[in-house]
């Protein structure tokens, strides 16, 4: 471990004093004079990043600079949910502060602010502040590819115990493919073999690096970081593997020392296996130079930019071939059951995955709608849980549209109610920034998550309510507090009729039922 590694409480805090009525950023807004104060302050080598989360570790910290370069200390101000960072070189961290100028970046879903320190180094205290010390030494200590020092009754990072990873991905909103993990780890060392499978509803993979130390690294700087906005969370532990027995190429697994493998269903393999192929919808290269402002993961913290990351969903879900910009926000959805479908119900199921603006049932092909979202990000995501679902007992297509937006007719035209603008509506799910919503979308299941359950009301009630809406209920569970439940139903197309028929069911005493469907089973 170098011995210019220090890690503290620093003494003063007299720069806090000079920052507390800054602007939220370099580029944030604020009253001019504040603003030109930061601009003129020189690059430092320390980073002064504040509005950090309650609960952020120092290891969250640290990965914000890592990709930038060696990290030599930190200072964590929790109190006031600041901290100071330094980097080994002033270019480091001004290649950090520039690319965090363009990408914003995030700690657990939530902006944080990052600006050059009046400080030129940090002067620390280490005795007052081990777990930091500790934390900076298993990093710096992975970066050097060395065992971090054991003197000053330093905690000691243990060795890395395999060079496979096993990864699961949380709020998974948009498809994760092997092409996807690799670029992303492939930075932090050489991934010989991927195998990506579904275990308990949640995509996982075991991935292997040539090197233990490799597989160390990446799970620091990746653990709990977001591939793109607010979801599809890395979550990162060692395997009790230590190799990885591949034998296909294709696009569940792949040995990248064997390109000769088979593909497994008689293929050749001597194609282009890459789901996001080279269009604009693909994800930017990870080269250290140009690919900044999509794929920041490239770079630590942050997450794609919503269009593109939108666009690489659906070719990697292989829905459509986009271009990245201009995604319609509009989707077509077609064979429906024109005796049963109506404006609301289809509100309803689409408001799972995006904030629904506007409805139109064909006139003349009743069979038809258009749907309208806030954005081309959430249609893409509503178009990829929800094609090919069976919906009212006919299998839904779901396509972008052609239209930029859903035209409401002129008064007194529209007599069969066939349009419906719900672009005041107070249930859309995703109008707060940063609402627990965004963590729980998931595709459609036969299971149901419900909330806001009234007081009184039993597992009796439910059951009979959900039968009602014409399935079988086939198992029920309440959570702890009773406000929220779990009913699953015998099949996906049960749970769909009935999450359309009882999302918002006024229970009385101004408790309206929120549901929505769940990753867990029963």
């Amino acid at each position: 471990m170098d011995g210019d590694v220090a890690v503290g409480v620093k003494r003063g805090s007299d720069e806090l004093n000079m920052y507390s009525s800054s602007p939220s950023s370099m580029t944030a807004n604020g009253s001019e004079s504040k603003k030109q104060r930061l601009d003129e302050l020189p690059p430092s080598r320390v980073l002064h990043i504040r509005k950090l989360p309650n609960e952020v570790t120092e290891t969250e910290v640290i990965a914000l600079g890592l990709p930038f370069g060696k990290v030599t200390n930190i200072l964590m101000l929790k109190g006031k949910n600041q901290a100071f960072l330094e980097l080994g070189t002033e270019e480091a961290a001004i290649t950090m502060v520039n690319y965090y100028t363009a990408v914003t970046p995030q700690i657990r879903n939530s902006p944080v602010f990052i600006q050059y320190s009046n400080h030129k180094e940090l002067k620390t205290d280490s005795a007052l502040n081990q777990r930091a010390q500790a934390v900076l030494q298993a990093v710096s200590a992975v970066q050097g590819g060395s065992s971090p020092a054991s003197d000053q009754g330093v905690l000691e990072l243990a060795p890395p115990p395999s060079p496979v990873l096993r990864i699961i991905i949380d709020n998974m909103f948009y498809p994760v493919t092997l092409d996807v993990l690799q670029q992303i780890f492939s930075k932090f060392g050489t991934v010989m073999k991927i195998i990506t499978f579904t275990k308990n509803n949640q995509f996982q993979a075991l991935l292997q690096f040539s090197d233990p130390v490799n597989a160390q690294q990446a799970k620091l700087s990746l653990d709990g970081q977001n591939i793109y906005n607010s979801c599809c969370t890395l979550r990162i532990d060692f395997s009790k593997l230590v190799n990885l027995n591949v034998k296909y190429n294709n696009d569940k697994s792949r040995d990248y020392t064997r390109p000769d493998l088979p593909t497994g269903d008689g293929e050749s393999t001597n194609k282009d296996h890459s789901l996001l192929g080279t269009p604009s919808g693909a994800l930017a290269s990870y080269s250290s130079g140009g690919g900044y402002s999509s794929l920041s993961l490239s770079q630590g913290g942050g997450a794609i930019s919503p269009l593109s990351a939108a666009a690489a969903a659906a070719a990697a879900a292989g829905r459509v071939a986009l271009s990245g910009s201009g995604v319609s926000g509009v989707l077509l959805a077609s064979n429906l059951n024109e005796e049963m479908v109506t404006p609301q119900s289809l509100f309803t199921l689409f408001g799972v995955y995006g904030d629904v603006q506007r409805v139109k049932i064909l006139y003349n092909k009743k069979d038809s709608a258009l749907i309208q979202l806030s954005d081309g990000n959430q249609a893409q995501l509503a178009m990829s849980h929800l094609n090919g679902q069976k919906v009212f007992g006919k299998v839904m297509r779901v396509t972008l549209s052609k239209h930029q937006t859903v035209a409401l007719p002129r008064e007194g035209l529209d007599d069969q109610l066939l349009t419906k603008d719900f672009s005041g509506s107070p249930l859309h799910r995703f109008k707060k920034p940063g609402s627990k919503n965004f963590q729980n979308i998931f595709p459609p299941s036969a299971t149901l998550h419900l909330s806001n359950i009234r007081d009184g009301v039993g597992e009796d009630d439910l059951r009979l309510l959900f039968s009602n809406s014409g399935g079988t209920v086939k198992a029920f569970k309440f959570f702890q507090d009773r406000k929220m439940a779990l009913i699953q139903m015998t099949s996906v197309e049960e749970a769909i009729q009935a999450l359309m028929d009882l999302h918002n069911y006024d229970m009385g005493g101004n408790h309206h039922l929120k549901v929505s469907f769940s990753k867990s089973t029963i």
